[in-house]
């Protein structure tokens, strides 16, 4: 240890504990010698850090929270009072897993008051979980959580950090800021024996489409997609119910509502899609350009970001 940091006089840091340069460590705090604590943190008072814990740069650890062996904080990650880790799933009184899982909270992301994590679970970058909600699996990148058991309510905005407002597909005739999304209105007819909806590949979509794949009966609390393509176009349209659309281009994201087979929305290669908040009924057609190719999908968005930012 080096005197470039702070701690209290009623602070205890076991020899063999990192600090990095300019973390503050409060009283009554306790850090056992394996943990590594990064630059500029703020570890308040009341804190317990055990052993096998990482924490990156800029991480703000409020009053009465422990950090148990396999935790591992990114930098500038929020942690809220009395927020409560797990890193055994079957605890028994001195029984002792020979590995404990893991549990990672990415950059960026911030974990309200009280809010109680189960062990092995990922927290992706930037999202939002709120006070008191029990979490019980892994996170979406940008994701606001809340309740028991926690469940995605919304996503937060690429540069305003607020909460994204969605666009109606029905009354909105552009997606702002997210580049090369656009929602499509079809063709529609109406008359006293039903409404017929229509498009034509050459008329009406942005690609002649080579295949289609429809998305039913999915839970309100799941998320789908969560993945960008390399170089094949989708058009989704919701034929029955709803469902709401996340679009990120790396750098702004927009959220649009999908309610009527009579518009579309056209989501290019390199933009992070996702779909949740399926109405019990809903039906969503999506139409590909181009036939089912595993290694057109990027699935982590940290390499999405690496190719688009």
């Amino acid at each position: 240890m080096s005197d470039s940091f702070f701690i209290h006089p009623n602070g205890i840091v076991e020899d063999g504990a990192l600090i990095g340069n300019g973390t503050r460590i409060w009283a009554f705090v306790h850090i056992l010698p394996g943990a590594q604590i990064g630059a500029d943190c703020n570890v308040c008072d009341q804190v317990f850090i055990e052993n096998d814990v990482k924490i990156g740069d800029c991480v703000t650890i409020k009053s009465g929270v422990h950090l148990w062996d396999g935790i591992l904080l990114g930098d500038d990650v929020f942690i809220g009072p009395n927020v409560a880790f797990t890193n055994d799933l079957f605890p028994r009184s001195k029984q002792h897993p020979s590995v404990y899982s893991r549990t990672t909270i990415q950059h960026g992301a911030s974990i309200g008051a009280n809010a109680t994590l189960l062990s092995g679970i990922t927290i992706g970058q930037h999202a939002m979980i709120g006070a008191g909600t029990v979490v019980t699996r892994n996170v979406p990148p940008n994701a606001v959580v809340v309740g028991n058991p926690g469940r995605v309510v919304g996503f937060v905005n690429g540069k305003k950090d607020q909460r994204l407002k969605p666009l109606n597909a029905l009354t909105e005739s552009v997606v702002p800021l997210v580049d090369k999304v656009k929602i499509i209105p079809l063709q529609n007819f109406h008359e006293d024996r039903g409404a017929l909806s229509f498009g034509e590949a050459e008329n009406h979509l942005p690609f002649i489409p080579q295949r289609y794949f429809v998305i039913s009966q999915v839970p309100g609390h799941e998320v789908r997609g969560q993945h960008a393509h390399r170089k094949q176009h989708q058009f989704l349209t919701c034929v029955s119910g709803s469902c709401h659309v996340v679009v990120d281009d790396g750098i702004e994201r927009a959220e649009v509502f999908l309610s009527s087979p009579q518009v579309g929305l056209h989501i290019p290669p390199l933009i992070w899609g996702l779909q949740y908040k399926y109405s019990s009924d809903a039906v969503l057609l999506v139409f590909a350009s181009g036939n089912y190719d595993q290694a057109d999908y990027i699935n982590d968005y940290e390499e999405f970001l690496s190719r688009t930012v």
